[in-house]
């Protein structure tokens, strides 16, 4: 076990974990963040998307070591109202299950690339899973925020 400090949503955390847990466990059991979900645990899918320091980073196969010092930010956060108001005005939160993915991934890729056209933010999002078909939507939703940042 190792005491490991890191920013979740803004907020100073403190775990004591065996460091090699995936952060994602650590994230829901011990902080009670389930906004990133377990779907494949192979970084496949994308259910599990953080941004750490910015970057979208798929937590099921991160340990939790690495973490440490740096800022970890989850669709439960407040600091996100923007992109979550898009998703919900698009429709584009149907099942949730994949949600981290597509709002965290789409986030990054837009805040780089706000005038991105709606062929880019799809390759963006190339390479997550969603079940529910609600591609077209989350497209919307990402344009929307675009141009929110963009005012």
């Amino acid at each position: 076990m190792a005491t490991i400090e890191f920013r979740v949503n803004g907020r100073a955390a403190t775990v004591e974990a065996d460091p090699e847990t995936p952060l994602l466990y650590t994230l829901a059991d011990d902080l009670e963040l389930n906004g990133p979900k377990f779907g494949c645990g192979q970084a496949q899918c994308g259910s599990c998307t953080v941004l750490m320091d910015g970057e979208p980073t798929r937590c099921c196969v991160v340990p939790v070591k690495q973490a440490a010092g740096r800022e970890i930010l989850t669709i439960e956060s407040k600091t996100l109202r923007v992109l979550q108001n898009a998703f919900i005005e698009e429709q584009a939160v149907q099942c949730g299950f994949c949600l981290s993915g597509p709002m965290l991934q789409g986030k990054a890729f837009i805040d780089k690339n706000p005038n991105a056209s709606e062929a880019e933010i799809l390759r963006a999002l190339s390479g997550l899973i969603c079940r529910c078909y609600a591609h077209g939507r989350m497209v919307k939703a990402l344009q929307r925020y675009a141009r929110e940042i963009r005012k």
